[in-house]
């Protein structure tokens, strides 16, 4: 049987900031339902990896196909790509003058065109799947970070995105608001929601992760499924880096 096409397929893209060469060759593909967990230690390129992926920043060298179309052409317009790429980042970025209902409401009615009625519906069903149903009235700075957090990550499945691009999204947070996130994030992978996950939570990782990805200095140096990763079947360097981690 001839494997399924990858939702994602990235092939040796470059990438400079000024001097600095911050992607080098780097390749990865990823295929429908699966979880992808990059890690390394800071710098490495983990998220300027994403960024190019959702096309806030420009690749020097390489290609990135996404469900089959180089979405690096020039013919592309960035913002009706993310309408089908997803993308939650360490900071929550919602609106203060909305409420947390309002905020995921507002991308499927103005960029879609759904009616306000069904946008509420929808948000209303998206706040229970993020775990906070109660918390559709209530305004950004009335909510905890966490709860701020799966109202970011409730706005993106708004759009009923084919992939989802998580950077970093525990690292702004106090460490009891952390787990909530974690699980919600757990949840969405269980139910094949195809996902590149940065993060340093090794607990999620070993949990949800069908890929492992450890970059260093601009490089993917290993890349191995999650239970070889975990049971140390990888590189001394990558093993050096989980036990920095783990311990």
């Amino acid at each position: 049987m001839k494997p399924a096409q990858p939702v994602l397929e990235i092939i040796g893209i470059e990438k400079h900031f000024g001097n600095q060469h911050v992607l080098k060759n780097c390749s990865l593909n990823v295929a429908e339902g699966e979880t992808v967990v990059l890690i390394g230690p800071s710098g490495s390129g983990k998220s300027t990896l994403l960024r190019c992926v959702n096309l806030l920043e420009p690749i020097e060298g390489g290609a990135i196909f996404f469900r089959n179309q180089d979405i690096t052409h020039q013919s592309i317009e960035p913002h009706k790509l993310r309408q089908d790429i997803g993308m939650v980042f360490q900071n929550f970025e919602l609106f203060s003058h909305l409420t947390a209902a309002e905020n995921i409401m507002l991308a499927p009615m103005t960029v879609l065109g759904v009616s306000r009625q069904d946008a509420e519906a929808l948000a209303l069903a998206l706040l229970g799947k993020v775990r906070i149903p109660d918390k559709a009235d209530a305004f950004p700075d009335e909510l905890s970070g966490g709860q701020q957090q799966r109202v970011a990550i409730a706005r993106a499945l708004a759009m009923k995105p084919r992939l989802m691009l998580f950077d970093e999204p525990t690292s702004a947070l106090d460490p009891e608001m952390i787990r909530e996130v974690l699980d919600v994030m757990a949840d969405l992978s269980a139910e094949g929601m195809t996902s590149i996950v940065v993060t340093h939570e090794m607990g999620f990782a070993r949990r949800a992760a069908n890929h492992i990805v450890f970059m260093e200095n601009g490089e993917i140096i290993e890349h191995a499924s999650g239970e070889h990763f975990f049971n140390g079947d990888v590189s001394e360097r990558a093993q050096r880096f989980l036990d920095q981690i783990l311990h």
